[in-house]
């Protein structure tokens, strides 16, 4: 059983007032309906399940009316035994996506109030891609309960969830934040272990059920195995919601990663996926896969300033799975017994740059870079601590020439702080704070409570 920090954000959830419906959305197998079906089984006297994916006769009880007693009587005819206690009973939608009537339904019952709704969806960005370009958009129009609902992302295991999974309790986790926050360094045992725990998350990544195999087996062939199956899912998925003329260019921009991050320039390249290719045949393919969770752009910006969104580059990106072992799937077979043994050579740094956007990713944070013609690029740029902060990941120990060039050039570039991540242990050198690798979890943001101060209108009396 793997602890889940959604779990938190799920028991507070229901313990605030006036709560509106929980909509979890997220990649496919990150392990959502698990964990909400948990969760209601643990709080709650009465849990009503419907799948619409393994149930698509239960589509029939949102037809037509949408009054939330219509609704209960439909399910209590469709599930036998199910109960409806006020108050005590979860009502859980899985795969809402493929029932548009179920999601604009969460608004009779945030109104109503006697029942806690979670819904889930793995496709929820894409759903209606199939359809023409009008139907989407009434999809979307007409679905969405806009102000009714709660909307939160979840993502697979993030670096410190495999911890806990690896039996690391919140002593040592929190005894690594306290050497980041403190930038002192990590015990020499501690560093070590945390080192080889970081290569096997690379490996492994964080979707459930391929680290339920590792734990349970260390077979790195059934590892890869079951990476295989999660990607011949997606590709199903691409199949399935796209519309028939971009299937082969949704696949083809997939497949077309690895390549993407092995160039020295990793700006994403449509010619790479196609001799030829162009944006107007894949700028969309881009956009779905996306949507899917299965992928997350990286966006160049104009310059290293706040805020980065105002000044990133809509059509200048670089492209990372969102969770690192789904490119460690999409490598050959034995890549992965390579990095245990420190065997990779130049790809080892393309790997490493995805781990440090998997740890970005699911903490929630948007990705950006900054690259110039000159050949000046900065891996990532991020706001850390209220400044944009320059990271620089290093698969082995090594200078980082673009980093120190915009440290040097203040009134240029406007930037204080950067931080190298590479195999060695806490330390800084003057504006540069080293860390090893398995820290970049710990690199975000923490929103403080900032007041805005009362005006003292008297001036105009």
């Amino acid at each position: 059983m793997l602890k889940r920090k959604i779990e938190k954000y799920l028991a507070d959830w229901k313990r605030s007032e006036g709560k509106k419906p929980l909509v979890i959305k997220g990649i496919r197998q990150c392990g959502k309906t698990y964990i909400v079906r948990k969760f209601a089984r643990e709080n709650y006297e009465s849990v009503v399940y419907v799948n619409f994916i393994l149930e698509p006769d239960k589509k029939s009880a949102f037809a037509g009316n949408m009054d939330v007693e219509a609704i209960i009587l439909n399910l209590s005819a469709l599930i036998p035994g199910c109960r409806f206690v006020e108050g005590k009973t979860c009502i859980i939608l899985d795969e809402i996506q493929e029932c548009k009537e179920a999601r604009t339904a969460l608004k009779s019952f945030h109104i109503d109030g006697r029942f806690d709704v979670i819904a889930t969806g793995s496709l929820l960005g894409v759903k209606g891609y199939g359809s023409t370009k009008r139907k989407l958009e009434e999809y979307s129009q007409d679905s969405v309960p806009v102000g009714y609902e709660t909307l939160v992302d979840m993502y697979p295991l993030d670096f410190e969830e495999f911890l806990w999974a690896n039996g690391i309790g919140d002593a040592v986790v929190n005894s690594i934040k306290k050497c980041f926050e403190n930038e002192e360094p990590v015990p020499e045992g501690v560093h070590k272990a945390m080192m080889e725990l970081l290569y096997r998350y690379v490996i492994v990544g964080g979707l459930p059920d391929v680290v339920n195999c590792f734990l349970k087996t260390k077979n790195i062939g059934l590892i890869y195995k079951k990476q295989r199956d999660l990607i011949a899912d997606y590709e199903e998925d691409m199949v399935k919601y796209a519309d028939d003329a971009d299937k082969p260019h949704i696949r083809e921009c997939f497949e077309s990663i690895p390549k993407q991050l092995a160039k020295e320039n990793k700006k994403f390249q449509y010619s790479i996926v196609k001799k030829g290719g162009r944006a107007s045949q894949y700028a969309g393919s881009i956009q779905w896969l996306e949507d899917a969770g299965v992928i997350r752009r990286c966006f160049n910006t104009h310059t290293t300033e706040l805020p980065l969104d105002g000044n990133s580059i809509a059509d200048c990106f670089k492209v990372y799975t969102t969770d690192i072992g789904i490119l460690m799937a999409m490598l050959d077979y034995g890549t992965q017994a390579d990095i245990l043994r420190g065997n990779l050579l130049g790809y080892k740094g393309a790997i490493f740059e995805n781990l440090m956007a998997d740890f970005l990713c699911k903490s929630g944070q948007k990705l950006y870079y900054f690259h110039k013609d000159s050949g000046l690029e900065v891996d990532f740029l991020t706001r850390f601590k209220g400044e944009c902060v320059l990271i620089e990941v290093k698969a082995k120990n090594g200078k980082a020439k673009s980093m120190m060039t915009v440290l040097k050039h203040k009134n240029t570039y406007h930037v204080n702080n950067a931080i190298k991540l590479g195999q060695y242990n806490v330390g800084r050198e003057g504006e540069v704070l080293t860390i090893p690798l398995y820290m970049g979890f710990l690199i975000k943001e923490k929103l403080a409570d900032v007041m805005i101060p009362d005006i003292d209108l008297g001036a105009l009396s």
